[in-house]
């Protein structure tokens, strides 16, 4: 018999046992649209992380140091260092945090970030001045309290943020000239504590506030991202010709954080995807029982083909076909189900999660696999039927 008319027959015997074959297809299609649902909005998921290393710069690399009197990194050092790797570094910035809190007039913002930094900050943080300018080499070689704003921190001091540029504003006991304002980097939002609530001082500035010469923070960024481990590597030389001791410093590229990140969601992915593929086998056991069930009520109509030639092959044809059509049709269906049903989920929880080609092919091939794998035993159950015993079949 032609593999044609096997699956004919398939599509007639799924067509007039409606009902029966929907159930046997549901732990299919439960299994592949959990399949996809959940690896797809773990990518979603993972994509979205990504996404934020990337506004973070995957190409930095944050270095902290642990000064002491005998041995001590200061801005110079570093700065030579940088100097003689220009070709792997791109830019350098000391990093001072500055607790104290802000005021202009009566307003306090508590929640601001403050920092100090280079002129390099602005084209590490990718960032746009709006009104005025950044801060400056001079800036920093000669220790001026000038401070350039965040959006929401010049709204917040100030009726408009374009006339926050030359006004005063204090940080502690110290009177600050704003010299400029960063553009908005949040366009639908802005709150305390966001991404546009801070002020940038030079780092000279923040750290003889801090009453302190020792740096213990700096932001380099490689020039090439596919060098990171050779930044990395360079720094870590560095600094153990002056501290002697990796206890003393610690060096930590984005880079390094995305890859770990992206491999430990990776395995959760998997392990996930297999969790629901247990489904899949539940569902297999499912298909099997209906075709012994199939078989068991065809027996005579099996008897019948036997007896006018029909070979095992052949009946085992017929049943393998309808097994992997049935499975075939609910992957089919657990495919628009997970594709529907991963939109819902994503927007849920507020992500862009899409189903992923990936998760799509496995789960459609392992749910035809296991039309295949469960149905061949009753297939060959059918195939070994003796045609007189069938034939007396009632």
């Amino acid at each position: 018999m032609p593999i044609t008319e096997s699956f004919k027959m398939a599509i007639k015997s799924i067509w007039s046992n409606k009902m029966r074959s929907f159930l046997t297809m549901l732990g299919i299609i439960i299994g592949v649209a959990a399949v996809i649902i959940l690896v797809s909005v773990v990518n979603g998921y993972m994509s979205t992380i990504v996404d934020s290393f990337t506004s973070m710069g995957v190409d930095r690399i944050n270095v902290s140091v642990s000064n002491m009197s005998s041995r001590s990194l200061d801005p110079d050092d570093m700065y030579e260092f940088y100097d003689e790797n220009y070709e792997l570094f791109q830019y350098l910035s000391p990093s001072v945090n500055v607790s104290m809190p802000l005021k202009n007039g009566n307003e306090t913002m508590s929640d601001t970030s403050i920092g100090g930094y280079s002129e390099d900050y602005i084209d590490i943080m990718g960032y746009d001045i709006a009104y005025g300018r950044s801060i400056s080499y001079a800036d920093c070689s000669a220790e001026r309290y000038v401070a350039v704003l965040g959006y929401y921190t010049a709204l917040e001091l100030f009726d408009n943020a374009s006339e926050a540029v030359g006004q005063k504003i204090k940080i502690g006991n110290n009177a600050f000239t704003v010299v400029g304002v960063m553009e908005r980097q949040h366009e639908e939002e802005m709150e305390a504590g966001g991404t546009d609530d801070f002020v940038w001082l030079p780092y000279s500035s923040a750290a003889k506030m801090n009453f302190s010469r020792n740096i213990s923070s700096y932001i380099i960024t490689s020039r090439d991202t596919d060098d990171t481990d050779q930044c990395t590597a360079a720094i870590e030389s560095f600094l153990m010709g002056v501290f002697h001791s990796d206890d003393y410093y610690n060096v930590m590229a984005n880079s390094s954080l995305l890859d770990e990140m992206n491999e430990q969601i990776g395995m959760l992915s998997m392990m996930l995807g297999g969790i629901a593929g247990i489904s899949l086998l539940v569902a297999g056991v499912g298909v099997m029982n209906i075709m012994l069930v199939s078989v068991t009520e065809r027996t005579k109509e099996i008897g019948i083909r036997k007896a006018l030639g029909a070979k095992k092959g052949v009946i085992m044809q017929q049943f393998v076909i309808e097994a992997a059509v049935t499975s075939s049709i609910g992957g089919v269906l657990g495919i628009l189900v997970g594709s529907a049903g991963t939109s819902l989920v994503g927007t849920a929880i507020g992500i862009n999660a899409v189903p992923t080609l990936g998760a799509v092919l496995v789960s459609f091939s392992v749910s035809v696999g296991i039309g295949l794998l469960f149905g061949y035993m009753p297939a060959s159950r059918a195939a070994q039927l003796n045609p007189i015993d069938a034939l007396r079949t009632d």
